[in-house]
């Protein structure tokens, strides 16, 4: 045998070799290979004599400790036993190189459920790596780790804040941020109450900047948390008062007199009673800021104060200075307010303008101008105009009217007007019929005042005046001042018209124009001659009112058309109807036949014209019935009276 030529111990090598091939699973991880043997086996398998198991926690000792202190996602998967066999659950061996023995999804790891830190806020944001990382691993426990790069490690992290996080306030509130901050965002801490603390934020002090009272100061990397002094108020504020409120009475503190709702908020609790002294505090002055009165905050000075100008600015600049009730405030005014004014409407009808109507209602602002304490109280007014925008724009500003507005209105109200339809029966244009049913604006439109109109009205009234400005004094009187003249005639309206109904006309004499109306034309409406000269306006509603009586035609042949076709043209009587017609009747015509070239005589003046007008012809589209050239021989009509052969 091949074995037998070999030494022996070349021979007890092939057989062990071959005995370990024969009992072997396979070839270890990567991880593992320097375990590779048989003489190894014994480092990671327990082959006792009671229950084999792994020994992988004796070599594996960071996860050990994860397990014993039950913290991270080990003290969960594993389930310890005296075999410790569980290891090999999740780890596999014996599959070569490069089988990975151990597999791990990030995206799919419930960080919550599975390492009992669940990522919220900012920290949901966060890489892996950013945390599971080398340098947030201890310095004791980055010496466990089997991994040659302890940034792949998952193991060996704390969950305190400070293991990751620098502490800013240096310990002096503990390891537990979350108690006062949030993983959305370290500002604001909005866990923290500073209501629970030994000095809770009431008043003004709730928004006060932490910085202002915790710093850090100037020098100093930390804000101060601990050990502040607050017990006084002047701990931290100085005493305006420099000492002046440090009496028995007071107790000495701040807060005998202010809160900390603002500190020139004085507590009525105070024990000082200002009534005692000589100006007591009623009203609005009661409000007053101590500041107001008692400058720099000395209350040894004395004050001024018999007088109201004595602190207050006259706001009415002198104007009441010679008052008989008296120069001072308190005439018109008391402390509970300045508005309204104590200067009622019984007082002002003692003045040299009565309010009445309209004025008892109005505001003082609207008289007293301008609002405020420059308002003018001395009023050289008596006039309407003096305040109120002249609407006529001045046609009323000369006599004898003068402006006086009392003429037509009342201080009842503007409108309407007093000025009645009587009145206007005095005027130039007394309003009678239908005229005195038309209300007032249709014939007072407005209107825009001439340079000479305007001069009447004041310049600061003008734009309203002219807004509202309507005539009310015409020059021209007659019908075309008001009305348009349909008719484009000189003619006096009243010739055809009335005032009580435009319609009804009045018995026009048409006998005293150039045509006198007879027969038929008599029954002739007055718009089949007197047409509008635009077709257009023809065919208008108002066609009467469209009528043309200026060129009105006065020829047969301008109105009537000329049914011969010119046959009867002649030299100076160009269509001259009544050479054969008349105006009662067309057809009952009076033309003398003796005057032609056929007289009708015997027989021939009682045949009938058609019998020998005959023949017809087209003219201009129309058949119109010849008369020239009508046969005048006998045999043109009768023949040659030779009676036919038989």
């Amino acid at each position: 045998m091949a074995i037998r030529g070999l030494g022996w111990q070349a021979a007890l090598c092939l057989l062990t070799a071959t005995a370990f091939a024969q009992i072997s699973p396979g070839p270890l991880s990567r991880a593992h290979q320097t375990l590779e043997g048989a003489t190894n086996c014994a480092t990671c398998h327990n082959f006792g004599l009671g229950s084999r198991g792994l020994k992988c926690l004796e070599c594996h000792q960071e996860i050990q400790r994860e397990v014993t202190a039950h913290r991270g996602y080990h003290a969960i998967a594993y389930n310890s036993s005296p075999t410790e066999i569980d290891c090999a659950r999740c780890h596999q061996e014996h599959d070569g190189r490069a089988f990975q023995i151990t597999k791990f999804d990030p995206k799919k790891f419930d960080h919550a459920a599975l390492a009992k830190f669940a990522l919220e806020g900012k920290h949901r944001e966060l890489a892996c790596a950013e945390c599971h990382s080398a340098k947030r691993i201890p310095m004791e426990l980055r010496a466990e780790i089997k991994l040659k790069d302890a940034n792949h490690s998952y193991v060996g992290l704390s969950k305190e804040c400070t293991s990751c996080h620098r502490d800013v306030h240096e310990g002096q509130l503990g390891a537990a941020c979350t108690n006062c901050h949030s993983q959305d965002a370290w500002k604001p801490a909005g866990g923290f109450q500073h209501s629970k603390t030994a000095y809770p934020l009431t008043g003004l002090h709730a928004n006060v900047a932490c910085e202002k009272c915790h710093g850090p100061k100037p020098g100093e990397s930390a804000a101060k948390y601990k050990g502040l002094t607050f017990s006084a108020c002047t701990n931290c504020h100085n005493d305006p008062h420099r000492g002046a409120f440090q009496e028995a009475k007071f107790s000495g503190t701040c807060q005998s007199c202010h809160t900390t709702s603002g500190w020139r908020s004085i507590s009525s609790h105070t024990g000082f009673d200002h009534d005692a002294t000589r100006f007591p505090l009623h009203g609005k002055h009661a409000e007053v800021e101590c500041s107001r009165c008692h400058k720099n905050e000395d209350f040894r000075q004395p004050v001024a104060h018999a007088l109201c100008g004595d602190c207050h600015e006259d706001v009415h600049h002198g104007q009441f200075a010679g008052r008989t009730a008296g120069a001072d405030c308190s005439a018109c005014h008391n402390e509970v307010s300045f508005r309204p004014s104590l200067f009622t409407k019984e007082m002002h009808q003692r003045s040299a303008f009565p309010l009445d109507a309209k004025h008892a209602s109005a505001d003082c602002a609207k008289c007293h101008l301008p609002e405020g304490k420059d308002a003018i109280y001395k009023l050289n007014k008596s006039k309407c105009v003096d305040c109120h925008a002249d609407p006529h724009a001045g046609e009323f500003a000369a006599a004898p009217y003068l402006n006086r507005c009392e003429e037509c209105h009342s201080q009842q109200t503007f409108r309407p007007t007093t000025f009645s339809p009587a009145r206007h029966s005095k005027t130039k244009f007394a309003l009678t019929s239908a005229h005195a049913a038309v209300f007032c604006n249709d014939c007072h439109k407005p209107i825009t005042p001439s340079p000479a109109v305007a001069s009447f009205v004041p310049a600061s009234l003008t734009k309203a005046a002219n807004d509202a400005a309507r005539q009310y004094h015409f020059v021209n009187q007659s019908c075309t001042g008001c009305h348009v003249d349909p008719h484009n005639t000189r003619i006096a309206c009243d010739t055809c018209h009335n005032e009580r109904q435009w319609r009804e006309l009045r018995q026009f004499d048409h006998a005293a124009t150039k045509f006198n109306l007879e027969g038929a034309h008599q029954a002739t409406a007055c718009i089949e001659c007197h047409k509008p000269k635009n077709e257009a306006r023809m065919n208008a509603r108002n066609t009467k009112e469209n009528a043309d009586f200026s060129n009105t035609p006065k020829q047969c042949f301008e109105c009537h058309q000329d049914v011969h076709g010119g046959q009867f043209l002649s030299a100076g009587k160009e269509k001259d109807c009544s050479t054969c017609h008349n105006v009662v009747q067309w057809k009952s015509g009076t033309f003398d036949h003796s005057k032609a070239n056929f007289p009708l005589d015997g027989a021939h003046d009682k045949v009938a014209c058609g019998q020998c007008h005959k023949d017809r012809t087209e003219v201009d589209g129309k058949t119109v019935r010849l008369y020239h050239g009508t046969p005048t021989q006998c045999a043109d009509c009768h023949g040659n009276g030779i009676p036919p052969a038989r």
